[in-house]
């Protein structure tokens, strides 16, 4: 395990969508070594090139980086043998629990024993997860927000069975990223899901009402409370699918205050998922 107060020195990641390559991005910056694995040869090209693109970004507002040195510390592929050298290993996988179930299972079989693996779920509870693993003392959340670049937070979940050492160990690697980590114990959605959410359902039975417009309810928030962003950009940041999934699991397990509105489940079977489908609440003509 690396030394407190650093990055681990290499780190994988099992999944390499919009969270995991953020996430992937936040530790090379760190300097580490990131290995990225997905399901087939043409997702993990596309890890690739989501990683590639942001490192350009970083190193266009930071021309001290090096940009050719970091993409050496980078590596995608389809097979979880990649980790076996690991520090820590991190699950970033869509929010559905048996597809986590299947990814954890997948990295833990070839992770050292030193290792610490992560999840990066937002709701689904860090216990539960631990039951079917060999080392539930080294396991643990790690819950990064998206767009991970600009996100300041990294909730640190700890489990029934977590190593106190390791929750040490996960929060001085969130601190050595430039971020801040917050330690919660295991609870459906932990801290930041289970208001986030709360207030982005509250948001979107508003809309649902006619109560007031979307830019409306978002500037009740960003004006009137000082939020640096309204729930329902918020939602289509995060993806509707991604907030409906997470609904749907805090219903399960705190009850009917959670139940997603009408409105949202429309959405999401229409595939208006938010930025990344290039409509949700609002029109997103940017680059996805």
């Amino acid at each position: 395990m690396s030394d407190i107060g650093s990055a681990p020195n290499r780190v994988g990641v099992l999944g390499g969508g919009r969270m995991g390559a953020g996430i992937a991005h936040a530790f090379l910056l760190a300097g580490s070594h990131v290995s990225v694995i997905e399901r087939d040869a043409a997702s993990a090209d596309a890890a690739l090139t989501r990683i590639g693109d942001s490192i350009r970004r970083s190193v266009d507002r930071d021309p001290s980086l090096d940009e050719a040195e970091l993409t050496a510390r980078i590596t995608t592929g389809v097979d979880p043998g990649a980790f076996a050298a690991v520090d820590l290993a991190i699950e970033a996988v869509p929010e559905d629990r048996a597809l986590k179930e299947d990814a954890l299972s997948r990295a833990e079989a070839v992770l050292p024993p030193s290792a610490v693996l992560a999840s990066n779920t937002s709701s689904i509870s860090i216990d539960d997860l631990a039951a079917g693993r060999r080392h539930p003392e080294r396991f643990l959340g790690l819950h990064f927000f998206n767009p991970v670049p600009a996100s300041a937070l990294v909730e640190v979940v700890r489990g029934a069975a977590t190593d106190r050492s390791v929750v040490e160990s996960a929060t001085a690697w969130v601190a050595a990223l430039g971020k801040t980590p917050i330690v919660v114990s295991d609870s459906p959605g932990f801290a930041s899901s289970r208001l986030g959410v709360m207030l982005g359902l509250e948001a979107i039975r508003m809309l649902e009402e006619g109560v007031a417009s979307a830019a409306d309810i978002d500037a009740a928030m960003t004006l009137g409370y000082r939020h640096p962003m309204g729930p329902l950009r918020t939602t289509d940041i995060v993806g509707l699918d991604v907030r409906l999934g997470i609904a749907e699991e805090l219903e399960r397990t705190l009850g009917e205050r959670f139940a997603a509105p009408e409105l949202l489940r429309r959405m999401v079977a229409e595939g208006k998922l938010g930025r990344k489908s290039g409509e949700g609440f609002y029109a997103w003509n940017e680059e996805r």
